[in-house]
């Protein structure tokens, strides 16, 4: 089959090798003659696929031992209300507000308490990560948005929150590089960008953290609930955790995130060069700000972005209209992406900006 380069934001690319093994056993996972999108939640076989799911993303990410690994529903947009119904408390906390998904996570979490904007790059029409911050004393913990999806920046260094607890979003970023878990005192990442089909929400939770929890809230709504019936207290997404599981021994197979960090690095400098190489694109993001899983850029007029989208689709690069709420082209190059689709959008660039200049 003649695949299309797959550049979208979300729901995203797969590795091929996963969709093909997912389609081999979809009719018979594990010799039980059932599909998994039938069994049993609560079967050994799927038990099976939980704890080895749990051990393989604290493996990946060296995560210490005193973190809980869950999956929860609602996708990143839930946990923007979840982590201050958890832990703002009426009381204040600081968000760094840093373009679309970041606005979205401050609107919430105003709902349920003060919101102090330690820094923000709305000055700039979100093009950059802020590097001073103003974070207040009395913060109940920090919250940050790792990746900027839509406005195509990402943080190269996370601030030092002086003890604070430091939240973040890393949706379309997680596994793409080397963290230090331990920065952080909840990390929650919508699968559908980098792990994962929709469906189900990683998050990595410091288990002190739930000391701090409020307790007075309904049952599915408490952190603690999924960590004492591990993610199963109801229901889980079976099949979305059945992916991130696939996916998950896929990266782990090509060597880790130590190795996929190397090969997005090169593939987001691919993408870059050729953008300032050429007149005719403009990058929408400060260089030291750029992200690696999301390249975005303008064209000189809206008339050559819509021709360059076009032509695109029809040498098959889809997805690399931007967002409806920003415009422009984007180019989301997660793990999945391979270096040979960048380098031949790379060379489809070229060869359009040689005939449009």
């Amino acid at each position: 089959m003649n695949r299309p380069y797959n550049f979208y934001a979300g729901p995203a690319i797969l590795p091929f090798e996963v969709m093909k093994e997912i389609q081999d056993e979809l009719l018979n996972f594990k010799n039980t003659g059932l599909s998994i999108m039938e069994i049993s939640h609560r079967s050994k076989e799927f038990d099976e696929v939980v704890d080895e799911t749990i051990s393989l993303v604290k493996e990946l990410l060296n995560i210490p031992e005193d973190y809980s690994v869950l999956f929860i529903q609602g996708g990143a947009s839930f946990q923007f209300a979840m982590i201050p119904l958890n832990f703002l408390k009426g009381k204040k906390a600081d968000y760094i507000n840093t373009g679309s998904w970041a606005t979205k996570a401050i609107k919430e979490a105003k709902k349920l308490g003060e919101v102090n904007i330690a820094a923000t790059s709305e000055d700039k029409n979100f093009n950059y990560i802020p590097e001073k911050f103003n974070f207040s004393n009395d913060a109940e913990y920090v919250h940050i948005t790792a990746n900027e999806t839509i406005n195509g920046t990402q943080f190269k260094n996370f601030p030092d929150t002086n003890g604070k607890p430091l939240i973040a979003d890393m949706s379309s970023e997680i596994m793409s590089r080397v963290i230090d878990v331990s920065k952080f005192s909840l990390i929650y990442a919508g699968a559908q960008k980098n792990i994962s089909i929709a469906g189900v929400t990683l998050v990595i939770l410091k288990n002190s953290m739930l000391e701090k929890a409020n307790n007075d809230l309904p049952t599915m709504l408490k952190y603690s609930t999924f960590v004492e019936k591990k993610s199963m207290f109801n229901t889980p997404p079976v099949f979305a955790i059945y992916v991130m599981n696939k996916v998950l021994k896929w990266l782990k197979n090509q060597g880790g995130v130590s190795k996929i960090e190397k090969i997005n690095n090169e593939k987001a400098k691919i993408l870059y060069n050729v953008i300032d190489s050429y007149d005719l694109y403009i990058g929408t993001a400060e260089k030291n700000s750029r992200s690696n899983m999301n390249v975005t850029f303008r064209l000189k007029n809206e008339e050559l972005e819509k021709k360059f989208i076009d032509e695109a689709t029809k040498n098959g690069f889809i997805g690399v209209k931007g967002h409806r709420s920003v415009g422009g082209c984007r180019a989301s190059i997660y793990n999945a992406m391979s270096l040979e689709g960048v380098k031949a959008l790379a060379e489809f660039m070229k060869d359009f900006a040689n005939k449009n200049n």
